[in-house]
C-alpha cells in the first residue's frame, strides 16, 4: 500500500552506494552546521542550476546513459541526496575561498556541471518533436508565472518580501505544471506521482490548446505555489536566513520536475 503512494521508479541504490552518499551528505551538513554560512537571496537562487543538475543526471539514468558504476547514484530519490552533497561542498569551498563571491562561484560552479551533463543527455538522441514541445512549454511558462508572481504580489503585497527566491518558486512549480500537462496531452507521457496523476486523470474536464485536461494540475499547482509563497513571507522576514533555505527547497521541488521533464522530452519523446 505505502508502495502506492510513492512516485513510480522509486528505488534504492546498492548498500555500498547508498553508504557512500549517507556518509557524504552527513559529512557535508556537519560541515554546515560547524561553518553555518551565510545564507542570503542571492545565494539561493545561485542554487538553481544545481536543481536542474540532480534532474538532469536522473535524465542520464533513466536513458540508461551512466557506467554502471555511477548509475545508482542517479536513481530516485538518492539524486537529490548525491547532488545535495555536492552542492553543499561547493558552498562551502565558495565560503572559505571568496566569501565575497559566494553567490557567483556556486552558481557558475552548479553550471559547470549541469552543462556537460545536459549534452551528454542530448548527445544520446534528440527527438525533435519532444524538444519542440519542451520549447512550447517554456514559452507558455513564462507569461503564466509572471502573471501569477503580479497577481500574488498585488493581492498579498506582503509576499514581495521574499523576493528573486519566491518568484523562482512560483516559476518552478508553473514550468512543472505546464511541461507535465504538455507531456501527458501532447507527448503520451505518464505522471508519476500518484496525486498529480489523479488530478490530470480526473475525468469530463474540458480540453484547452496545448495542455488539453492538465490545466487543473496546472491551476492546483500555481494555487499551492503562490500560497506557499505568501505563507512563507512572513518567515523570510523575520528569519530570512531559514525562511530564504526552506522556500529555496519549495522552490527546487518546481524546478527540478520541470527541468527533469524538459530534457527527458527532448531525448526520449
Amino acid at each position: 500500500m505505502v508502495g502506492g503512494l510513492l512516485p513510480a521508479g522509486t528505488t534504492l541504490p546498492p548498500l555500498p552506494h547508498l553508504l557512500v552518499v549517507l556518509l557524504a551528505i552527513g559529512a557535508v551538513v556537519a560541515a554546515l552546521r560547524r561553518r553555518r554560512p551565510r545564507v542570503t537571496a542571492r545565494r539561493v537562487l545561485a542554487l538553481a542550476p544545481w536543481m536542474a543538475l540532480g534532474s538532469a543526471a536522473h535524465v542520464l539514468y533513466v536513458v540508461d546513459a551512466l557506467p554502471s558504476s555511477l548509475a545508482p547514484f542517479a536513481g530516485s530519490p538518492t539524486v537529490y541526496l548525491t547532488v545535495g552533497s555536492l552542492a553543499g561542498a561547493a558552498w562551502l569551498t565558495a565560503d572559505a575561498a571568496r566569501p565575497d563571491r559566494v553567490a557567483a562561484t556556486l552558481a557558475a560552479a552548479g553550471v559547470l556541471l549541469l552543462v556537460p551533463v545536459v549534452v551528454v543527455a542530448v548527445g544520446t538522441g534528440l527527438s525533435p518533436a519532444g524538444a519542440r514541445w519542451s520549447t512550447v512549454a517554456l514559452a507558455l511558462t513564462i507569461p503564466i508565472a509572471a502573471a501569477a508572481w503580479i497577481g500574488l504580489t498585488r493581492f498579498r503585497p506582503e509576499a514581495a518580501v521574499t523576493g528573486g527566491v519566491g518568484a523562482l518558486a512560483v516559476f518552478g512549480h508553473a514550468l512543472d505544471g505546464v511541461s507535465t500537462a504538455v507531456g501527458t496531452t501532447q507527448l503520451g507521457f505518464g505522471e508519476r506521482t500518484p496525486l498529480s496523476r489523479i488530478l490530470l486523470e480526473i475525468g469530463g474536464l474540458p480540453s484547452l490548446p496545448v495542455v488539453g485536461e492538465g490545466w487543473l494540475f496546472l491551476l492546483v499547482k500555481l494555487a499551492v505555489a503562490t500560497a506557499v509563497v505568501w505563507l512563507f513571507a512572513a518567515y523570510v522576514r523575520e528569519e530570512p536566513a531559514e525562511g530564504y533555505l526552506l522556500l529555496g527547497f519549495v522552490a527546487a521541488m518546481g524546478l527540478g520536475p520541470a527541468a527533469h521533464n524538459l530534457l527527458l522530452f527532448s531525448v526520449a519523446a
